[in-house]
């Protein structure tokens, strides 16, 4: 039996959605700032995936590191309700292109990248 391929992408949340965007999730706790609704064209925004308020904080504080940043998160990640949310992304991506959207200046530094990895451990 094939292996499910997982094609999950990050993009920021402010560029135009396109068509190849698949299923498009905002994985921000909060809604970017002067964005509409209408234009964000958010399918999903599963918030228990979201880092929590106190780990952004403290990321974005004066001692907030990344690899440290990372290992909470993915603590955070293995919640019930975060596991539960995880798996219901991986369903979403069986197949189809899953979208993970952030207003975050740089994805690659940010809890989308630490999510990706989560959703689609082979990097497909």
């Amino acid at each position: 039996m094939p292996a499910h391929r997982h094609d999950v992408r990050v993009r920021r949340v402010y560029e135009a959605p396109s068509p190849d965007d698949g299923v498009r999730v905002l994985v921000d706790r909060l809604w970017p700032r002067g964005l509409g609704k209408t234009d964000a064209r958010i399918d999903e925004w599963p918030k228990a995936l979201t880092p929590s308020t106190e780990l952004r904080h403290w990321y974005h504080g004066p001692d907030g590191e990344y690899e440290e940043f990372r290992r909470r998160y993915e603590a955070e990640l293995a919640a019930p309700e975060a596991a539960a949310a995880l798996d219901r992304l991986r369903d979403l991506a069986n197949g189809q292109t899953v979208t993970l959207l952030t207003a975050a200046r740089d994805p690659a530094a940010a809890h989308t990248a630490v999510l990706r990895s989560a959703l689609d451990p082979a990097g497909t």
